[in-house]
């Protein structure tokens, strides 16, 4: 249960994003946002860590880096400029379900009626608590936040299934390395030279890249570690419901009985979708036991090395 708890902190830090990049960065420039957020968090962790990947690790990492954040980061954006947010939110929702889908195809865990039913309920009460009656459609915008919650999905399934032996820090800078590299030139490209940045620009991007980036996404990954997929990525659906919790408190956003509702939906298809089979929780216990196992030798390892010099 604590494990959940930690991790959920990852997808209710992401649901402040909105309001950090309105209130504190330049406009019109979302791709510098989410490079800044990746490639300097991921640096400072490679560096901390002193650890490099190894084997086949360099490419796992490149591809893990690519879909969680090269390629989500611009889907999700190209998104929000094409679509007014509630609609890209909404189809951004059908992440667990395509999650739970993959998962049945390469880890081999059964897609359950409950987890469908939930995913399906996660849907609607995003829809019901961030679509407006009158949002305009652009099919390019929803192929855009299709691909991203596709992309996001298959870097959660695939994080599953390969897990690196090395620091769990080690293997957060890697991936955020990764994306970041794919980022970086997509972002001169589009967007050009970075402008002037402002005091407060730079608390805002420092705050993207620490918090919402090394910290988040390190618990993103242990939850990773420790938990199904399935039962991760439906935490994700916290998002939208921090983003508009904090619209209303912080920027004085209407909420209407419809979001409540909305709100209400989807925290109770996130309980639908944690509650675990007695191999479910037979399976995180050995998982967390491995994974104590493993930062124990870790520990070990550096104290070694730290009296061998």
């Amino acid at each position: 249960m604590l494990s959940k708890w930690v991790t959920a902190f990852a997808p209710a830090v992401w649901g402040t994003t909105y309001f950090v990049t309105t209130e504190y960065l330049p406009p019109d420039r979302p791709l510098l946002a989410a490079l800044l957020r990746a490639l300097p968090a991921g640096l400072l962790l490679v560096a901390v860590t002193r650890r490099l990947p190894r084997g086949d690790w360099w490419w796992r990492s490149l591809v893990l880096g690519t879909l969680n954040i090269g390629i989500f980061l611009p889907l999700l954006f190209l998104a929000a400029y094409r679509l007014p947010g509630g609609v890209a939110a909404t189809v951004g929702a059908v992440q667990p379900l395509v999650v739970a889908g993959l998962a049945a195809l390469l880890l081999g865990q059964r897609m359950t009626a409950r987890t469908a039913l939930a995913a399906i309920a996660g849907i609607v009460g995003v829809a019901l608590l961030v679509l407006r009656a009158d949002a305009r459609l652009d099919w390019i915008g929803i192929a855009a936040a299709f691909g991203g919650a596709v992309s996001m999905a298959g870097g959660v399934v695939l994080g599953k299934r390969w897990t690196s032996p090395a620091p769990l820090l080690a293997v957060t800078g890697w991936q955020l390395v990764g994306g970041g590299v794919v980022l970086l030139p997509v972002t001169l490209l589009v967007e050009g030279a970075p402008p002037a940045l402002s005091l407060t620009n730079i608390g805002g991007y420092a705050y993207l890249g620490t918090i919402g980036g090394a910290l988040a996404y390190a618990v993103w990954f242990r939850g990773l570690r420790l938990l199904p997929a399935t039962q991760v990525t439906f935490l994700g659906l916290l998002s939208p419901v921090v983003a508009t919790a904090v619209g209303w408190l912080l920027l004085d956003q209407g909420l209407t009985a419809w979001q409540v509702l909305g709100a209400v939906v989807v925290l109770g298809a996130l309980v639908v979708a944690q509650q675990r089979t007695a191999q479910q929780k037979a399976t995180e216990q050995k998982a967390t036991v491995q994974e104590s196992v493993r930062e124990k030798g870790e520990n070990r390892a550096d104290h070694g090395v730290r009296s061998a010099r």
